[in-house]
């Protein structure tokens, strides 16, 4: 196999020879004073070829001659400075062994190390400095000159909020890549002591109460806020400034929200209502989700839907042998399997076009897949959808989440995580009753002697960002001009982020040793008129002013609040500072009893009456009132 060598390898290998050996020859001059013995200069020519062929052999085994000097980072300059000291141990041992060091001065070696490291750490950084400062091909004759002129910036001038770990990232990505015209003006951070001080030499001007001030005396057009773990009143802050300095504001979200859990550019995008919400990122025991994910088959129904996509994001991270998405919409599943297999190009991606009503298919796919793990977010949930079609509940959220329950208990998965909702507490529609029944068929298999499943259940409330959820509604009809619609001016509701409430659900499957209702800590109560009033200022508009609230009634099946826990539920907290276990079994299971196959052929005939008797049959405190 013939091996092609790039023509810059040889003038590499050259510039680095010279200072080799002038590192060798300095270090000798160092070491006598200027004044070289003869038997010195002796030792040193037939010493050199030894020490330049050591040195340029141990560049090679650590790489130096792979990377591209204009990239030149802090782990090439570590390996210059690995490579070098093996070098120089290797000398020494060579010489030790040959000669004793009769004839040849032991200083030598340790002040020829050092030159070492300054020479060709020196060359590579240079280098690179050049690399930074030109785009265009400039002679040799002017790069010196150049080198030191001042860098004429071009393109949009911009502010960082935020002198920590995530606005270093971005500031070095902006100039590091020569692709983007706009470039960092400054930082601004609370942090007093940092001012004056400098980041890749672009320096903290000031605080960020200081925004509008900063913007009128530098001319900038657009800032970047870089704090991922902002809370919700310092991010309004630093909004409120941005909008009264009239100045285009971005945000790099949270940890959580990012695909590949790395900050980058790509990683910018515009504030939205989320990042108003403060929620504290979640800290996960990445040891224990990775020993139950890693190098495993794992099956996510539902992978098409928002709480399904966001859970297939996180188990990826960790690096699954397979992950199988079973999705009966093909658009979305569609949409899924691209993103991940562009993103996780380690982790076999399986896209399934099935259902989950669907039992002799469910039956082909744990058959054909075995999988290890199932995460089960398939389901039905929009309440006044739901009301009008109650059969379509009892078809998918009970018999087919008994379909799932089944096919995993079969096949003898090692965990199945179901994905409940508030809404079965103390239900009030036909969806919170279906998902209640499907948590007590979960509970129930879990009990069955034979299972060698763990089954575990994750409940939980409203997500923002979800498919269907307020905030589009409120954001479209604020587009519209008005006016936005709340159902009653007290409703309240709990709300947690897509990728915090996903990131738990995993945390939640591994602590689970079968049996538990996990709850997720919701933080407090979000006043749905607020929210609306929130996102009309949001907006630019004053509320009843720009835009009217108009409140409309509590829709059927809808509750002025929801909860976590009946009276009867009492929760006792776990390892994890956001998710609680009730500490109680609850739900008799006898009442599922041939009730069942009753519902099934209730929903076959599309009784609704029937359906909902025998839903009050099986859950008690399923009351379908309007107003509580």
């Amino acid at each position: 196999m013939r091996i092609k060598i790039s023509r810059n390898l040889f003038l590499i290998l050259l510039m680095d020879t010279i200072l080799l050996c002038s590192s060798f020859y300095l270090a000798h001059l160092t070491r006598f004073d200027f004044n070289i013995p003869h038997w010195a200069v002796d030792g040193l020519k037939k010493m050199l070829p030894y020490v330049v062929v050591a040195k340029l052999v141990c560049f090679f085994v650590f790489d130096l001659y792979k990377g591209m000097w204009r990239y030149t980072g802090l782990n090439d300059l570590m390996n210059i400075v690995k490579a070098s000291t093996i070098a120089s141990l290797a000398l020494i041992a060579f010489i030790l062994f040959k000669t004793r060091f009769e004839m040849v001065s032991r200083s030598v070696f340790v002040i020829d190390w050092c030159l070492t490291v300054i020479l060709i750490i020196s060359l590579r950084v240079f280098t690179r400095l050049c690399f930074e400062r030109f785009t265009e091909n400039i002679s040799a004759w002017d790069l010196l000159p150049k080198v030191f002129r001042k860098k004429i910036k071009k393109g949009r001038g911009m502010l960082i909020i935020g002198a920590g770990d995530c606005g270093e990232k971005i500031c070095r990505q902006f100039r590091e890549n020569p692709s983007i015209q706009s470039h960092v003006v400054g930082f601004l951070d609370d942090d007093r002591s940092k001012i004056g001080r400098k980041i890749h030499g672009v320096p903290v001007l000031n605080t960020i109460d200081e925004l509008e001030h900063t913007v009128r005396t530098t001319g900038v057009d657009q800032v970047i806020i870089a704090i991922p773990s902002a809370t919700s009143e310092r991010m309004r802050r630093i909004v409120d400034l941005c909008k009264k300095s009239d100045v285009d504001f971005k945000t790099i979200p949270d940890m959580g929200e990012l695909i590949d859990g790395k900050i980058s550019i790509n990683s910018i995008r515009n504030v939205e209502y989320r990042d108003l919400l403060g929620r504290e990122p979640v800290k996960l025991d990445k040891r224990e989700i990775g020993s139950y994910l890693s190098r495993k088959r794992v099956l996510v129904t539902g992978a098409g839907g928002s709480i399904g996509t966001g859970i297939c994001r996180q188990i990826c991270r960790f690096s699954p042998e397979k992950i199988i998405l079973l999705e009966r919409a093909e658009s979305p599943l569609y949409e899924i399997d691209l993103e991940l297999k562009k993103n996780f190009q380690n982790v076999q991606v399986v896209p399934v076009l099935g259902d989950i009503q669907d039992e002799k298919e469910l039956k082909k796919i744990f058959d054909q897949f075995c999988p290890e793990i199932v995460f089960h977010a398939a389901a039905y949930k929009h309440v006044p959808m739901l009301e009008k079609h109650p059969w379509k509940a009892v078809e998918n959220n009970i018999i087919g989440t008994g379909n799932i329950v089944e096919a995993a208990h079969n096949s003898g998965c090692e965990r199945f995580v179901f994905v409940s909702t508030d809404k079965a507490v103390n239900p009030a529609n036909v969806m919170g009753a279906s998902k209640r029944i499907a948590e007590l068929l979960v509970q129930k298999k879990n009990n069955a002697e034979a299972s060698k499943t763990r089954f575990i259940t994750v409940r939980f409330g409203n997500v923002i960002g979800s498919v269907g959820s307020v905030i589009p509604l409120f954001k479209k009809q604020i587009e519209e001009g008005g006016p936005v619609t709340v159902t009653h001016p007290e409703i309240i509701r709990y709300f947690m982020l897509i990728p915090e409430a996903c990131q738990l659900i995993l945390q939640a499957g591994a602590m689970g040793k079968g049996g538990e209702i996990f709850i997720l800590e919701m933080g407090e109560p979000v006043k749905i008129d607020n929210m609306a009033r929130d996102l009309i200022r949001f907006s630019g508009f004053e509320p009843d002013v720009d835009i009217k609230i108009v409140y409309t009634g509590l829709r059927p099946g809808e509750k002025l609040y929801e909860e976590l826990m009946t009276d009867q539920e009492g929760v006792i907290s776990t390892g994890h500072q956001k998710i609680m276990v009730l500490n109680s079994h609850t739900g008799d299971m006898t009442r599922l009893a041939g009730r069942l196959e009753n519902l099934a052929t209730a929903a076959n005939n599309r009784d609704q009456n029937e359906i909902r008797n025998i839903l009050r049959q099986i859950v008690p405190e399923y009351k379908n009132e309007t107003v509580f």
